[in-house]
């Protein structure tokens, strides 16, 4: 037997049904180790020995751990075959040092789709574990690691804000930015004027565009009305152009364009779109076959592999529009932040149409997939060809334009419509004249930055280098569950923790929040895995300027006064001041350590209307540890009554064998436990004697 070890547990069913009984699929279910937090600053990195990291296994995988040990070492060979990219590349090598595998002889399996064609050539062509990738991704965990650690204690003990990061802070920096660019903008007026012109009985609107051969600038009600005094009853077509046009598809989707294409169509977060992906590539079953819908989701590539287009793409669009409508594949733009290991996101079939996997799919899959398959056919498929036809018609010096589209070839909107509808001008002939039937000004104006969707910030991250795309779900998702940002249908605003927190780091830290420097970082990582550069070479560049800057700061900055209360302590007579803890606020004495006096939150009664069946005291609402409300006695404790355990079945009530030796106001009662049944104080806890049972 062969063990196979994958990341999730989804894809072991699916690869298990291609390898047969001779092979045992496991799951490790991500990373299962980590830096711990021991050594210097809790860093788990031994920065006097060339920083050595400190890995530990993750409490929550240690069943699993012992549980691919075991596995392990009965099987004749073990086959590691985690994700293909980096984060995946270093579990792996993790996996290689817990099962104290030779990394020289044991076999790495590459796939980019799960289908059994894929998994059976990865088999046969096995590689290695690449050190330089692990090498990026635990520089990559050190950077994140020492900001993090550092940043989020500072700010945690100077302004109670929760914590900060690499990625996170930058990408925060931006959604505040806009905030204050929103906050800033002074709204201008300016007026638009339209005039309707009569061509054959159909009546066609055009824009001002030009006021004696010079671009429209009305900014008040009476330039406008003066210009709208100019317009007579007829204007001459002076100029009728068409031009012929070849619009290209859009390229297939990368991470960040399948992200926000999911949001502007369904409003589906980013974190939500990646896990939909995450099933559709893990696979499904279909008509009985488990496989593998879609290509790897983690991709910043616009490239597909020529043999699907060959064996794939070509064939079905033939059949179903016609040899025209074949197009090439799109190659990857050159730029030194795309990272072209893999394809771009794409079905793994194209027989797998989209209405033939809908039964065997959730809605939200189903939309998802949809959009994967059609973005990725069309984008191989022939260009669409179009006339655009522009119309200018002249009247008092005063220049109106209209402009119309007129399909010549649909090209790839045969299968996907990426714009919307366009209408074409009606028949014109130039050097006639048209009779004005309407004219009218209409009042605007500027509008403030829009406000920044999760989708659109998904697309700065990509475009200035922050981040890669397998963090930029997370990153957002991070920035809400941490406070710092509120999402209402997408729509991201920064809270005032969020925009106290970049203020201060704008002043302390601007290079931790500035998208270059974290770009740089990104670019470093990429060296290391091309092998351009070391780890030491990376960390050394960053560590030391970085913890002199920290150390520097550190000093100097001041901590947030607390918010006083306008109340003083009633034990020592200074003022009461707001704290932030653990489970949230609270009112205590200014003068602590000295003073230990937290004030009480005074407990709001709330009435239920009833009273209690057992002693006849109201009942109230009530919370539990855990926050939950029910309804219960106002006489507790001397009174247990709960609404709705009486529904429960009743317990037998104890046997009293005899009065209790130690407190001799309570008795001695039968108990229950897993090791059997005891004799113990009915006044317990008050009361903890107990006695062994005489077996009668």
């Amino acid at each position: 037997m062969k063990l196979v070890i994958v990341e999730s547990p989804k894809k072991c069913e699916t690869i298990q049904t291609y390898l047969g009984n001779d092979y045992k699929v496991m799951a490790s279910q991500g990373h299962i180790r980590d830096l711990s937090t021991k050594g210097k600053g809790g860093l788990g990195i031994d920065v006097d020995r060339s920083f050595q990291p400190d890995f530990v296994i993750n409490p929550d995988k240690k069943k699993i751990v012992d549980a691919l040990k075991r596995e392990s070492k009965k099987a004749d060979e073990v086959i590691l075959a985690t994700d293909p990219d980096r984060e995946g590349e270093a579990i792996s090598w993790h996996l290689a040092e817990v099962l104290h595998l030779p990394l020289d002889t044991t076999k790495r399996l590459q796939f980019h789709e799960i289908t059994k064609p894929a998994i059976e050539l990865a088999m046969q062509e096995p590689g290695h574990i690449n050190m330089n990738l692990v090498s990026s991704q635990e520089t990559r965990r050190m950077y994140d690691r020492i900001i993090g650690f550092k940043l989020s204690g500072l700010l945690q003990r100077k302004i109670s804000s929760k914590s900060a990061g690499r990625v996170q802070s930058v990408t925060l920096r931006m959604i505040v930015d806009n905030d204050e660019e929103i906050a800033a903008f002074v709204p201008k007026e300016y007026w638009t004027i339209e005039a309707t012109f009569l061509v054959e009985d159909t009546p066609l609107t055009c824009s001002l565009d030009k006021i004696d051969g010079k671009p429209v600038e009305i900014h008040s009600k009476e330039e406008a009305e003066q210009i709208l005094g100019r317009i007579g009853e007829v204007g001459a077509l002076v100029s009728l152009q068409k031009v012929e046009r070849h619009v290209p598809s859009k390229p297939a989707f990368t991470t960040s364009t399948m992200q926000q294409e999911a949001y502007n169509r369904y409003h589906f977060s980013p974190s939500l779109t990646q896990s939909i992906a995450q099933r559709l590539y893990e696979g499904a079953s279909i008509n009985g076959e488990q496989v593998g819908l879609i290509t790897y989701m983690r991709t910043d590539s616009t490239r597909i592999s020529p043999e699907f287009y060959l064996h794939h793409a070509k064939p079905y669009i033939v059949e179903r529009f016609g040899e025209a409508y074949c197009g090439k594949t799109k190659s990857a733009k050159a730029s030194g932040k795309i990272q072209d290991a893999h394809e771009a996101i794409r079905p793994t079939g194209t027989h797998r149409t989209p209405e033939m996997v809908k039964p065997f799919l959730s809605q939200n899959e189903y939309r998802l997939y949809k959009l994967i398959y059609e973005r990725a056919l069309a984008s191989m498929m022939a260009d669409k060809i179009e006339e655009t036809q522009t119309a200018l018609f002249d009247v008092n010096g005063l220049t109106f334009k209209a402009s119309g589209v007129k399909t010549l070839f649909p090209g790839f909107e045969k299968l996907l419509k990426e714009e919307e509808e366009t209408k074409e001008l009606p028949l014109l002939k130039e050097g006639a004249s048209y009779s004005i039937t309407k004219k009218e000004g209409e009042q605007k104006f500027t509008k403030a930055p829009a406000r920044f969707t999760e989708a659109k910030v998904v697309r700065l991250m990509e475009e200035k280098g922050i981040g890669r795309p397998s963090t930029y779900a997370s990153t957002i998702k991070t920035l809400k569950d941490r406070g710092y940002v509120t999402s209402d249908k997408g729509v991201l605003t920064p809270t005032e923790s969020g925009k106290k927190t970049v203020i201060v780091l704008k002043k302390y830290f601007p290079e931790v929040v500035s998208p270059e420097y974290t770009a740089n970082m990104e670019t470093k990582l990429d060296e290391i895995e091309e092998g351009k550069e070391s780890r030491l070479e990376a960390m050394n560049e960053f560590y030391y300027p970085f913890m002199e800057k920290f150390s520097e700061v550190a000093e100097k900055m001041y901590k947030d006064p607390d918010e006083e209360t306008g109340e003083n302590c009633p034990l020592c007579g200074k003022p009461l001041v707001v704290k932030k803890g653990k489970y949230g606020s609270f009112v205590a004495c200014s003068g602590y350590p000295s003073c230990h006096y937290i004030k009480k939150e005074e407990k709001q009664i709330v009435y239920t209307g009833e009273n209690c069946p057992l002693c006849g005291k109201p009942l109230v609402e009530r919370k539990d540890r855990k926050g939950r409300t029910f309804i219960g006695c106002s006489g507790y404790p001397s009174c247990h009554y709960i609404k709705g355990a009486e529904k429960e079945e009743k317990k037998e009530a104890p046997v009293a064998v005899k009065k209790c030796p130690d407190c001799e106001t309570g008795m001695l009662v039968i108990r229950h436990s897993k090791k059997g049944d005891f004799l113990g104080c009915s006044n317990f806890p008050k009361c903890r004697h107990v006695e062994a049972l005489e077996k009668k």
